[in-house]
């Protein structure tokens, strides 16, 4: 600031009037201060004001980055965050990170509140700074301490099975996601309209998670039986790619011979040589219903934790077919 001072001749009390935007310096002298420094390249020291301040405004936003779904989700947050004034600061959990390093390294940085984005089930609840600040989960049931923003799963991935059932589909097969956020209510789900549809005999659920080697292996399970079923449905999109790179190298065609349905509708599904059916979850929203449950804490509009359930949707793409009349033989691969 003494550099802007001294080129824009002011003196560096002025210089931090424009900075902070307080009132006490005309419009020509705000130009000249600021146009200085953006010759001299200045940049706000931000941990320097964050500390000189009474609040932080930091929601501090803990998220798995090999989950590309919970990146779309932190993505959404940036600009919710940012037109209530607040900024999000992240921490990565690893296959090598305990979740209480990554709270702890939140705490740090003085988060107002906490963002959760898809704590698996084993995971510990968070304590530390957990108890003294709002917190907000993404993907998990309501409790008596958090808010919760959630998809309907049960729901989405009952219309999954109602969309197949519609195309003939009785040998249906979900791969689930084992302990990962939301799996549980997406295997009630498909439980459940199978039973509503009278296919309960024909109901199967292979263990899964929610990644690529985990629908390879459901595929080679299902490839090295007797018969395939005509349609799988996974606990997420990236499951449902292991299964749909199995099947191509074992020649079964999909949705010709076996249908395939994802979950999520990531950027994934989207893709124009995947086209993935998928049940979408809006990810966007999810972020930004998130800070806003968070400010809403922050601010003293809503003392009591609530639950916001919002409602998924299926979307039919390319995996998808008419079932064949009889399901083909299974095939393994070669090698």
């Amino acid at each position: 600031m003494a550099d802007v001072a001294r080129e824009a001749g002011v003196s560096r009390a002025l210089v931090s009037i424009v900075f902070r935007g307080a009132p006490g310096a005309s419009a020509s002298t705000r130009e000249r201060v600021l146009g200085v420094a953006r010759e001299l390249g200045y940049h706000p020291h931000t941990a320097a004001q964050v500390l000189r301040r009474a609040r932080s405004r930091h929601l501090g936003v803990l998220f798995t980055p090999r989950n590309p779904f919970e990146v779309e989700i932190v993505e959404g947050m940036y600009p919710a965050a940012e037109a209530r004034g607040y900024r999000l600061v992240l921490s990565a959990m690893t296959p090598t990170r305990r979740v209480g390093t990554a709270l702890d390294e939140l705490a740090g940085y003085r988060s107002e509140a906490l963002i959760l984005v898809g704590l698996e089930l084993e995971d510990p609840v968070p304590t530390g700074p957990a108890q003294r600040v709002p917190v907000v989960r993404i993907s998990r049931h309501a409790d008596a301490h958090s808010d919760v923003v959630r998809s309907d799963d049960e729901k989405g991935m009952s219309d999954a099975v109602d969309f197949l059932v519609g195309l003939g589909h009785h040998r249906i097969v979900h791969v689930d996601g084992g302990s990962m956020p939301g799996a549980d209510d997406r295997r009630d789900g498909y439980l459940k309209a199978m039973e509503r549809h009278g296919l309960a005999g024909f109901t199967r659920v292979i263990p899964g998670d929610y990644t690529e080697q985990s629908g390879a292996s459901a595929a080679r399970t299902l490839l090295a039986e007797e018969q395939l079923p005509t349609a799988v449905i996974t606990g997420n999109d990236w499951c449902a790619f292991g299964v749909l790179t199995t099947f191509a190298q074992a020649r079964v065609e999909v949705p010709g011979e076996v249908s395939v349905v994802g979950y999520d509708d990531s950027r994934l599904a989207r893709l124009p040589f995947v086209q993935l059916s998928s049940v979408r979850q809006d990810a966007g929203l999810l972020g930004e219903m998130a800070v806003r449950a968070a400010v809403e804490r922050l601010e003293g509009r809503r003392a009591v934790p609530r639950e916001i359930v919002l409602e998924p949707r299926f979307v039919p793409r390319g995996t998808t077919a008419v079932a064949r009349p009889d399901p083909p033989p299974a095939r393994m691969t070669q090698g």
